[in-house]
Formats: structure tokens, sequence, C-alpha cells
């Protein structure tokens, strides 16, 4: 809400102001012209928070450049890491940050809070490990939700010590660190998040015998196991053997790394989007490429099967406006964080979309099966929720009534929701702060569409 005794600023202004100044819900003004632009979108909030953790128990000391650190997941783990006992060093600038490795060994008898950041709680409940002391691990009552109880059972195999504190399976937990783990052998079936397996992927090397993982079943978002064997390979010294079955990680120790973070491909896709449904548009992100770290980085090709023109080269991709747009039917598993904002697009074409593999959507900040479903049915589009897919039937025509819509305090409900104010008129968005969690200055570069 604007501060008392402001104006409610209005149109382009609104977007402008600063979070606190917002008002709620925010109008988001429709385009009056096309765009032609070329914008970079913050540093990628996972590859982030793995290349904090890499550098945090690696042994010397590593320079990540361009990394996310006005968002409040990454100051949430960054923090965490202080507490830790990791000391690092931000340039005035913030376009670095220096890690001094701890070689494996953190502060333990701690207690971190990590409020809704679904990714360092995962990787900071098995880090814990290699604490000489408890860490007690806490966060927000959505948090508290959001089940870890397959990561738990993971570690506790490899004879980890962890107490559920609260309700089963969720955080709070204990987990009594003892300066290292054995390692071994574990067999992983099908998992509710893949960044269980990412991490124990990113403590591997420091486990005495290093840690061969099978899979069973379908291998849950395999993509961003992709990215950490990736990330791991290229900056960390470590030699991981991959097949579809199988992942071995030898025991050794992570290397100091200088690494520069990529764009947020999730929040580019925002602005792709934007592009591919604004006529006579077209935009640009320099720094992600079709061979990028990071799945939501082939978001264009998805675009381009729905009718936008695109292209990548070397310094980056674009995504032209669309004449029309088509329908699709799609496997979005290796991009989930994709997929509401695909769903925004295909509210603009003329016959029904069809969006599988969602399945981890349910059990992310909010179900963002479940409230996309809601929310898109307020300008009359008709969702359904089949199993792990969404079935989408566009809107037969949309009107100008004004529409509210709900975000959940969930980040990319806010930010793909906003797309549909582009094109139809009085849309406005509750709780517009809640984009913080990732991309604090998101509605200020949204702003950018209408110079």
């Amino acid at each position: 809400m604007p501060r008392k005794g402001m104006p409610a600023p209005t149109g382009i202004d609104a977007l402008r102001r600063p979070l606190a100044d917002l008002p709620n819900p925010l109008p988001i003004p429709t385009l009056a012209a096309p765009f032609n632009l070329t914008l970079t979108p913050p540093g990628s909030k996972s590859l982030t928070n793995r290349a904090l953790l890499l550098a945090a128990l690696a042994t010397g000391d590593s320079i990540i450049r361009k990394p996310l650190l006005d968002a409040d997941d990454a100051n949430r783990m960054l923090t965490a890491l202080r507490t830790l006992g990791v000391d690092t060093e931000i340039h005035p600038s913030r376009e670095s940050i220096i890690m001094h490795g701890t070689s494996g060994t953190l502060q333990g008898n701690v207690e971190i809070n990590l409020n809704n950041a679904g990714t360092a709680t995962r990787f900071l409940t098995a880090a814990a490990l290699f604490a000489n002391g408890p860490v007690t691990i806490d966060g927000n009552a959505r948090m508290r939700e959001r089940p870890i109880g397959e990561l738990i059972g993971f570690l506790r195999t490899l004879s980890a010590e962890i107490e559920e504190l609260g309700s089963p399976e969720c955080v709070p937990v204990r987990v009594h660190g003892q300066g290292g783990l054995t390692g071994g052998e574990l067999t992983i079936p099908t998992t509710a998040s893949s960044q269980f397996v990412s991490a124990l992927l990113m403590i591997a090397p420091l486990c005495e015998k290093g840690l061969r993982i099978h899979f069973e079943g379908d291998v849950t978002s395999r993509s961003y196991i992709d990215m950490t064997v990736g990330l791991m390979s290229q900056t960390c010294g470590v030699h991981i053997e991959t097949n579809d079955d199988e992942i071995i990680v030898p025991a050794g120790e992570l290397t100091a790394i200088e690494y520069e973070i990529e764009p947020d491909a999730s929040s580019a896709g925002y602005f792709w989007a934007a592009a591919a449904i604004s006529k006579k548009s077209r935009m640009r992100i320099p720094g992600l490429t079709f061979s990028s770290l990071q799945s939501d980085a082939r978001l264009p090709m998805i675009l381009r099967q729905m009718g936008a023109p695109i292209e990548y080269d070397a310094g980056g991709a674009e995504v032209h406006s669309a004449d029309s747009i088509d329908a699709i039917a799609v496997d979005l598993s290796a991009m989930p964080d994709a997929a509401m904002t695909v769903a925004v697009v295909a509210c603009f074409a003329t016959e029904r979309s069809i969006l599988r593999g969602l399945r981890t959507l349910r059990v992310k900040e909010t179900d963002r099966l479940a409230a996309t479903q809601t929310e898109l049915a307020k300008i009359g589009a008709t969702v359904t929720i089949e199993g792990d897919a969404l079935v989408i039937d566009p809107p037969v025509q949309m009107d100008d009534a004004p529409v509210v819509f709900d975000t959940y305090d969930d980040h990319r409900m806010a930010m793909s929701l906003a797309l549909i104010g582009l094109r139809r008129k009085n849309v406005s968005i509750k709780e517009p702060q809640c984009i913080e969690k990732t991309f604090p200055g998101y509605w200020q570069m949204l702003s950018h569409l209408y110079e």
C-alpha cells in the first residue's frame, strides 16, 4: 500500500514506485504501442543459490559475478551461510561476491529461518550435516507445509541424525551436524522435488565414500539435476559420471570457483512472452543461449510453436510478436516454472492448449495448478486439471470488466498474470510486493515496455 499521506499512483508511474509504495491492488496499464527492447533480468536464483553453497563448502576463496543478491530467496541463503560461519565480501557495486570457503566445515549450534525459500531449505538441510553441532532450520507457515520428508529419509539412509520438530516431514527440523558424512549408495524413486537430489549431489564430494545414486522410476525435473551436475563439473573440479539411471560422484573436495551467473531465464520468460502476445513487438535477452544451464532458456522454442518468430545467437535470444497465437500441446516437465507464463499466452490462442508434466507445481509457494485454474477463470478461460496437466480453453471473447488477480503470496503467479494486463483493460494484481522473493525490480522492468 502507498505510504500514509501519499496519493495512490496510477498507470506507468505506479509500476515505477518502490515496492513499499505500490498500490494494492496494482493496476497494469494496457500497451498503447509496440516495443522493441533489449532487457537483462537479474541473475538466476537457481544458479546463485547453488554457486553460493558450493563456494561455501569449497577449499579456498571463490568469486561469483553477477549473483542475485537483492531478492529475498538469495538473501535468505546468504544470511544462513553467514550464520553457519561462512565469511563473505560483497563488492560495493553488488556485481560480485567473494566467498571464503570452509573446506566443508560449517558452524553448528545455530538456528536459521529461511522464510519460504524452498531451494535454500532443501540445500541447507543436507549441508548442515557438515556443521560441527546441531543446526535448526525453520521457515514461514507455507514452508512448514512443503514436505521435505523424502530428503530427510535419504539422509537418514546415509546415517544422518535429523529430528522433526513440528509436523512430520516438514520444517522445523534439527540437523545434528557431525562434521561430515560417510556417503555410499542410494536408490531414489520418483520424488516430489528435484531439489532433494541436487542437495545430495552438492555435498557428495565431501562424503567419505562419495555418492552413487541409482534412479528408479521417472526422474523429477531432470533438467534441474542436470543444472547442478553441469555447474559442479564446470566450476568445482568434480568429475561426475551420469547416465539415464545413475549419477556417480567420487569423494574428494570442492575447489574454489570463479563463475558468472547467467540472467534468470524464468524471469526472462515473462518478457519473451510479452513480446509474443504484443503486436509488432520484439524482446531480446542477452546472456541466455540455447546451451544455457537453465532449461527455461529454451522457452522461446515453446513460443515458436505458438506462432512467435524467435532467434538464438551466441549473445542471447529474442522473441518477436506472433501474427496469431497457436494452441499447443506440450510437456513442460523440464521447465515447470514457465508453466503459468505459457498458460497466460495460451489464453490468447483460439483453441485448446494442453500443458503436461506439471506435477511439481502442487508443492510450490502455492498449489500453482489450482491457483492458475482459479485465476484464469476470471477472464473467461476454462482451465481443467487432468492429473499433472492443465487443459486450457481460452476465453471466447475477453471483455473489459475489472479483474483483480490474487497472487497467493507467489511471485510467479503475480508476474505471469500481469502479462494479461498488457492486452486486456482493467487488470490489477493483488499483493504485488510478493515479487520480492526473486525479482524485486520486476514492475520497474515491466514499465520499460511502455516507453
